[in-house]
Parts: C-alpha cells; sequence; structure tokens
C-alpha cells in the first residue's frame, strides 16, 4: 500500500492492507468514505467536522477532537460529513510489535478525546509520517505513534489491575475487555448480552464478568444499562424525537422501564431534563436576537453607513 491514501468529495476508497507488517495514513475528507476490509489496527482522529464509524464493536460518531482505536479485524467503515475531516493511520502486527520493543507502549481500542493543542500536534505529526514515502522504518512512525499512546495514557493506567502474572499478559487481557467495552458502546441502541461480550473477548462469561467488574468498578450489565440511558439523554438533547421513540432507539422495551431507568440516572424525567436543556439554551442564546437586525439599521442612520 502506498503510504498515503485520501477519500475525498465522495469517493469510496478500499486500501489494500493484505500485508499484516505494512502501515499507512489514511485521510477521509468531504463525503469521502474508507472500507478497511483486510487492514491492521486502526486510529482515527477527528480534525474538524464529523463521521460516522461502524466496525464489528457497533457504529459510533465521531466529533471534532474525538478518537477511536479498533482492533484489526474491526473492517471499519468511516465516512465524513461534507466538512469533515478525519485522518487515519493503520498499523499492521509487525509494527505494534515494534511499538512495544521501543517505547514499552501499546495501543487498546477505545474512544477518547484530545485538546484541541494536542489534535493539531496530531495532525501536523500525521502530515510529517504522510509525506515521508512509504513506510519502511518504524522510526518514521515513532513520533506520531508515541503521541497515540500519550493520548491513551488514563487507558494504559488501568493494565495493572489485570490479572495475569506478566505484563503482556496483563495487556492482553485489558486490550479484550477495552474491546467488550467499546462493543457496548457501539451497542447502545439495544440489549447486549454477556454471552456476545464474552464470545469477542474469548473468556468465558463468567471470567468476563468478573474482570470486567474489577477493572471498571461496574458490572458489564450496569455499564450497558448506563450507556443506553446516556444515550437516551443525548437523543432528548439533540433530536425533536418523542419521547416514546428515545425508549424505543435505546432499546428499551416500554416506556416505563425507560423512565424507571432514567430517573434513576439522571434524578428527573424525561421531559423535564429535555425542557431543563432547552432552557439553558435559551438562557444562552444572545438576548434580544430578533431585535439584532433593526438595531444594526438604527446604527447605520446614526453613523451615515
Amino acid at each position: 500500500m502506498e503510504s498515503t491514501q485520501w477519500a475525498d468529495r465522495g469517493q469510496i476508497l478500499q486500501p489494500d492492507m493484505a500485508d499484516a507488517g505494512q502501515a499507512g495514513c489514511i485521510g477521509v475528507t468531504r463525503l469521502g468514505s474508507v472500507q478497511l476490509e483486510n487492514g491492521g489496527f486502526s486510529v482515527w482522529v477527528q480534525i474538524r467536522g464529523s463521521s460516522w464509524v461502524e466496525a464489528r464493536e457497533g457504529r459510533f460518531q465521531l466529533q471534532r477532537g474525538e478518537w477511536i482505536a479498533l482492533e484489526k479485524d474491526s473492517r471499519p467503515l468511516v465516512q465524513s460529513d461534507r466538512h469533515g475531516l478525519c485522518i487515519g493511520l493503520s498499523l499492521g502486527s509487525d509494527v505494534l510489535r515494534a511499538l512495544g520493543r521501543l517505547s514499552d507502549g501499546a495501543l487498546y481500542a477505545g474512544r477518547g478525546r484530545l485538546s484541541t493543542h494536542d489534535a493539531r500536534i496530531a495532525l501536523r505529526l500525521w502530515r510529517d509520517t504522510a509525506t515521508r514515502g512509504p513506510m519502511a522504518d518504524i522510526a518514521q512512525l515513532r513520533p506520531l505513534l508515541l503521541h497515540l499512546v500519550g493520548a491513551q495514557r488514563e487507558l494504559a493506567e488501568r493494565v495493572p489491575r489485570c490479572p495475569g502474572r506478566s505484563r503482556n499478559r496483563k495487556r492482553q487481557v485489558f486490550g479484550r475487555l477495552q474491546r467488550a467495552r467499546l462493543f457496548l458502546e457501539g451497542n447502545s441502541d439495544r440489549i447486549v448480552r454477556i454471552s456476545e461480550l464474552a464470545e469477542l473477548t474469548s473468556f468465558s462469561s463468567w471470567y468476563f464478568s468478573k474482570t470486567f467488574l474489577s477493572l471498571y468498578d461496574e458490572s458489564p450489565q450496569a455499564a450497558a444499562a448506563r450507556l443506553r440511558v446516556e444515550r437516551a439523554a443525548d437523543l432528548l438533547q439533540g433530536t425533536s424525537m418523542m419521547i416514546g421513540e428515545v425508549a424505543a432507539a435505546c432499546g428499551f422495551d416500554n416506556c416505563c422501564s425507560f423512565a424507571r431507568a432514567f430517573r434513576a440516572r439522571f434524578g428527573v424525567s424525561a421531559s423535564r431534563y429535555r425542557q431543563g436543556v432547552r432552557a439553558v439554551s435559551e438562557t444562552r442564546s444572545p438576548p434580544n436576537a430578533a431585535k439584532a437586525p433593526v438595531a444594526h439599521r438604527k446604527a447605520s442612520l446614526r453613523t451615515g453607513t
């Protein structure tokens, strides 16, 4: 694969990533889309606008400054909106092993957010890497990789809590659990069974549930319920969907169970929550916005412009 490929202006790109040792930079912008069929571990950072990501772990929306990291068999489809710019890095297994040898660091599946400053650094390092030609040397990737490892610092702090005698084993366990956690986020529109998560991580249901609870301080069932209710809050805030439609979109069988779960999480009913969000929005809007054009015309008459 070439070191850099772009999907721009509605173009659909399917990079050839058959070689597990390869690495490459991928850019998605202005309604372009990329499908990694045979790609390696991939990391995507939204620089501006937004993008949709569909992968084995579910469906996600990336907003400006957000990143997502996906395992090698995730087969992500990344599509940018008309104003979006999403930069990606696909990494083969050889590159990931070299990263561990060079920095004693690792990259894990998950989601997060970069500060504006760190997002700009990521873009600059990505551009520097992309302009150096074919990536045959890990040294070309090292600055960008280390920056991405730094973005996952909070995740890496949980690794010592994982079971395992060696650091490599702890990392393996953590990587699998992170993927399961990402799966819960990507499927917050329905009820996820423990058996699905166990199969995804190649653990038994009992071992998975026990390890998940010890690592994240909540059970998989509690995490799934929380994510579904938080998704409902986002829909109440960002859409005009009726409350019953929101409940159905978040996997609740009926409005009563949704109402109980929502009140338990936020302390108010869904309708009261939406009213509060609208009240805050109206408070933040400029006062006398409708009178602004009149005021501007009066000022123009006074100044003679």
